[in-house]
């Protein structure tokens, strides 16, 4: 504790402070790992260098076994349920142990790929302890990795991780949340709206069918990335089965390969450089991008709507909207989401961007590149829950909307101007210049509903015409608005 009265009144210099980085357990840099780390844990499973290296793991032992059934590598040893289930379990029991000692192992080989060869030869090393004297595992060591570089296991590696991914954990979580907008849609289908166009008061709609537009856009994009394709290759060092037919000639590789790849579940790509040519990536997470700008777009709308006072937002016992005005309840979850949706779409366009290019043969571009895909996803992720939070601590300000629209009857010049056209086309007489004359009549003005019914009494319309127009309101000129919820939103 300081003693002279001078050094405690000194500023405390970072060199006195206590250095964070040396904190065990390691405390994160960024925010997904952090301060959002329950929002986007489950992509953990996929998309981290752990699960990379799980994959790796998997393709590496279903490769070997490949090689051994016919065999395709002649001498091969036949491997029993037994061995082939002890071979699976590498993967299925690669946790923390596993993890920790595949990091020592790369600290010699200085490459994970081969770090990744050298761990499952230890398991075939060991496998007399588990499996008995008997086991051929050991003569299998050489198997291990054959005919492949290492792009080979890390392009299906990537692809199964992106697909797990975006089947287990992205896309359920984005159709719940478009399924959530399509449930408010069909809610609040005929809830009279005040529409806004360029700001300013424009032909009403409904509530519902205006969160229908959104649903059904986001919706549109989860069906292309539901239909996205995963591709994978296996044919070495450039793409041409080089060591392949030279180790094991008269064998039809390409046959082989595509039987593998399509065993995964991936699609065959038949035709590449020393990498898989990451087109399939770019196309997911351009889709995923637009994805994303749609719901950026749904996020700014809302926080338009709570600004306006069309939404009531629900207060969370306890929390605090502003530090200094008791009073606010801030529209905080659909401001989040706009900011992790636009740090997202500039991680996905860089991807999608820089995956589809490698010079000549290959590059390593593409390998720090894929690790930010995690990132990408969990940046999404996290807005989808935050747009989800957001959208259930909603109320519906019908008054306000009610009293939004009977201040604006304005709007109803579109309506009657256009049944005057009609009429004239019609042969009525006395219809002349009727968008003119509506706009010298609303264009700058107030109006109310009187003012609007007096009008219109006076322009000669038929009567049947005459009584329509005087019996619609701003609230009850929605036109088909709620059929089209309910006929056009699934």
């Amino acid at each position: 504790m300081p003693t002279d009265s001078a050094d405690s009144a000194a500023p405390v210099t970072t060199t006195q402070r206590a250095t964070l980085a040396d904190i065990t357990p390691p405390i994160a840099l960024g925010p997904l790992d952090g301060r959002y780390r329950g929002a986007v844990a489950p992509l953990v499973d996929h998309l981290s260098e752990a699960a990379l290296n799980r994959e790796r793991l998997h393709v590496e032992v279903e490769w070997l076994i490949r090689l051994t059934e016919g065999p395709v590598v002649p001498g091969a040893p036949t491997l029993s349920d037994a061995e082939k289930a002890y071979l699976r379990a590498i993967v299925t029991d690669f946790d923390a142990a596993g993890i920790a000692e595949l990091g020592e192992i790369e600290r010699v080989t200085v490459h994970d790929v081969k770090a990744i060869e050298y761990y499952i030869k230890r398991r075939l090393e060991a496998a007399p302890g588990v499996l008995g004297e008997g086991t051929v595992l050991p003569s299998a060591g050489e198997l291990v990795h054959f005919a492949c570089t290492s792009e080979d296991i890390n392009n299906l590696s990537y692809a199964l991780m992106v697909q797990g991914a975006v089947r287990d954990v992205w896309l359920p979580a984005a159709t719940a949340l478009t399924d959530q907008l399509a449930d408010m849609a069909r809610e609040h289908a005929a809830v009279p709206l005040l529409s806004r166009t360029h700001g300013q008061p424009a032909t009403p709609s409904t509530l519902g069918k205006e969160l229908a537009v959104l649903a059904h856009r986001l919706r549109r994009q989860l069906r292309r990335i539901e239909g996205a394709e995963y591709l994978g290759k296996l044919n070495g060092a450039t793409g041409t089965y080089g060591a392949h037919t030279v180790a094991v000639p008269g064998i039809d590789w390409p046959a082989v390969s595509k039987s593998f790849v399509e065993s995964l579940g991936l699609t065959w790509n038949p035709l590449t450089t020393q990498i898989e040519s990451h087109d399939w990536q770019a196309e997911l997470y351009s889709d995923m991008a637009r994805f994303n700008r749609i719901l950026h777009n749904l996020s700014t709308d809302v926080w338009t709507y709570i600004s306006l006072g069309f939404f009531k937002q629900i207060p969370v016992p306890g929390a605090t909207g502003s530090s200094t005005m008791p009073h606010k309840v801030n529209p905080i979850r659909f401001e989040n989401a706009e900011a992790n949706l636009e740090i997202s779409c500039a991680l996905l366009d860089t991807l999608a961007s820089t995956l589809v290019t490698s010079r000549l043969q290959r590059d390593l571009t593409d390998s720090t590149t894929q690790r930010n895909i995690g990132p990408a996803f969990g940046h999404s992720l996290l807005a989808v829950d935050n747009v989800s939070r957001g959208l259930r601590a909603l109320a519906v300000n019908a008054d306000l909307l009610a009293a939004d629209l009977d201040a604006n009857w304005e709007v109803l010049g579109e309506p009657i101007q256009s049944a005057m056209r009609a009429a004239s086309v019609a042969g009525v007489p006395g219809m002349e210049n009727p968008y003119e004359r509506l706009k010298d009549l609303t264009r700058g003005h107030r109006l109310t509903g009187e003012e609007m019914r007096e009008f219109v009494q006076g322009l000669g319309l038929p009567d049947d015409v005459t009584r329509r127009l005087t019996d619609l309101t701003p609230g009850t000129y929605t036109g088909i608005a709620e059929q089209l919820v309910g006929e056009y939103l699934d």
